[in-house]
């Protein structure tokens, strides 16, 4: 990985969920649980129709979110605040991590597909918290969501990230193919490589990966 393909980088994007902590939290299962409770709850379906649906609406709008919006006109606030009241007490501080973020020059910014008050919450129990210029849910791209194009170039205005001078990091392979066009590195952050065009590179070791562009 030649960390000259990155001396021209002011603007540091970073996804949040599996990639600014491991998978093996597996914090989405929890995610998922009240999802499916949520959906249940609001279109009175029973488990399994609402498990089907979850699934259709991330695969066919990129989030589940996106898709009751569409389909049923749902108000995402109590959505955000319910599929997000999660337990993080099984995530710990990544002091490798907080270095290599911490000597990146420029702008460091988050921006998930979750809220913005879940990602402090997972910042903070990271050991993450104050490293960031911003920190940027779905609601600051009007609840358009990743892979969306238009949701990137929502949160790039509001945080003044300049594309031709950005990285974008991110362990959905869906997630970087806008960054890609739009003139950004694109790091794959995953167990597994998803070879593709517009993915750049891959790690399976955010921390490792930010270690070898100080070297």
């Amino acid at each position: 990985m030649p960390a000259q393909h990155f001396t021209h980088v002011t603007d540091w994007v970073f996804d949040l969920d599996n990639t600014l902590y491991p998978p093996e939290a597996r914090l989405f299962d929890q995610i998922e649980v009240r999802m499916t409770a949520f959906v249940m709850q609001a279109l009175g379906v029973d488990r399994a129709h609402a498990d089907h649906l979850r699934q259709h609406y991330w695969a066919l709008y990129g989030t589940t979110l996106a898709g009751l919006m569409h389909e049923h006109d749902l108000d995402p606030a109590p959505y955000l605040i319910d599929v997000h009241n999660i337990s993080l007490t099984h995530l710990t501080p990544d002091p490798a991590l907080r270095a290599g973020i911490a000597a990146l020059p420029g702008q460091k910014i988050v921006y998930t597909n979750g809220s913005a008050p879940y990602a402090e919450r997972v910042l903070e129990a990271r050991g993450l918290a104050g490293l960031f210029n911003g920190v940027y849910g779905v609601e600051h791209a009007a609840f358009r969501p990743k892979p969306e194009r238009a949701a990137f170039e929502t949160v790039f205005a509001r945080a003044g990230v300049t594309p031709e001078r950005a990285a974008m990091f991110e362990d959905d392979p869906r997630n970087l193919a806008a960054p890609f066009a739009m003139g950004m590195r694109t790091v794959h952050v995953a167990p597994a490589p998803a070879p593709a065009e517009h993915i750049e590179h891959h790690t399976p070791d955010l921390a490792a990966f930010l270690a070898r562009l100080r070297a």
